[in-house]
């Protein structure tokens, strides 16, 4: 028959501070007081610990401890395995208040800002990692775990959707618009005074120049599919990666644009640029929250979840 093998206690980073802190003080009853435990605990720790390690770390000369010629090697290598678990607990901890976050260009640029305040506010230690590009890049990102959670204009189109999860968002209105007093309208547009805008037709839309945005982005999806369709002979002069290149191209009347409304808010605001609606023709779309199946979801992660889907 084979003999029974005692099973001993496993070396705990309880038993190494313990120990520790009575090669540092030279007293349980002082490291009872460092530690904030009770002195029978802390006995009983170094006790644990001298069993596993199978040697006498102390002496015990009455009520005295006299350390014993193995405290010391034991001692470098207990405090260099403290100081690793505490490194990592401050990586755990760092990585706990970290979110990537992917935004495509119009959400980035003009919705995220006051969303990233409220997620600041309830975690002021946040660090956050941001990457603005048109939808189709973000979503790539997303696909390759480069990206927490994004944040993308019209319909998410991920090659591999069984490890892509996306959820509806907000809605939004993109907006064709123009120089006030552009002179592509003034012959051709009637002015709507109550609603502070030009109106056209498809067809008479069609033979007007007009600037969007690149291939990929969320924004020129929503052209596509909702307004160019419906305009097979559009004159698209210009297909332009920034927003804000068609904004100033529109205002020196290169032509009209399409954005978002949020884009163009603050000229529509201000009376430099107008709005010009088309009949038959509805440009809202959806936003849309897109992840990774396979990524962590951390506390930082639900937070700024909570935070965007409370309006």
């Amino acid at each position: 028959m084979k003999k029974s093998i005692q099973t001993l206690p496993k070396i705990t980073l309880k038993q190494l501070a313990v120990f520790v802190s009575i090669y540092q003080t030279g007293s349980t009853s002082r490291a009872s007081e460092e530690l904030h435990l009770s002195q029978s605990a802390v006995s009983s720790a170094l006790t644990e610990l001298e069993s596993r390690l199978q040697m006498p770390l102390f002496e015990r000369v009455g009520r005295r401890l006299n350390q014993h010629a193995n405290a010391h090697p034991v001692y470098i290598q207990a405090q260099a395995i403290l100081g690793q678990s505490l490194t990592l607990e401050h990586y755990h901890k760092h990585h706990a208040e970290q979110i990537h976050i992917g935004a495509s260009t119009t959400i980035g640029n003009y919705v995220l800002p006051p969303l990233l305040a409220k997620l600041y506010a309830a975690l002021p230690d946040s660090n956050v990692d941001m990457y603005i590009a048109n939808t189709q890049e973000v979503v790539s990102e997303v696909e390759q775990l480069n990206i927490d959670i994004a944040l993308v204009e019209g319909m998410p189109r991920p090659s591999d959707t069984k490890v892509i999860e996306q959820r509806a968002w907000r809605t939004d209105t993109l907006m064709v618009f123009a120089k006030r007093d552009s002179k592509w309208l003034i012959d051709i547009a009637e002015y709507d005074n109550d609603d502070n805008c030009y109106r056209l037709t498809s067809a008479q839309l069609a033979k007007l120049p007009l600037l969007v945005r690149e291939a990929g982005s969320g924004t020129r999806q929503v052209i596509d599919e909702q307004l160019l369709q419906h305009m097979p002979d559009a004159e698209v002069i210009m297909a332009i990666q920034q927003s804000e290149a068609i904004k100033h191209m529109v205002s020196a009347d290169i032509g009209l644009g399409c954005l978002s409304q949020h884009v163009i808010q603050a000229e529509l605001a201000s009376d430099k640029l107008v709005q010009v609606k088309v009949a038959g023709i509805d440009l809202t779309r959806t936003w849309w929250l897109v992840w990774h199946k396979a990524r962590h979801q951390s506390p930082i992660w639900q937070t700024f979840i909570d935070i965007i889907q409370e309006v």
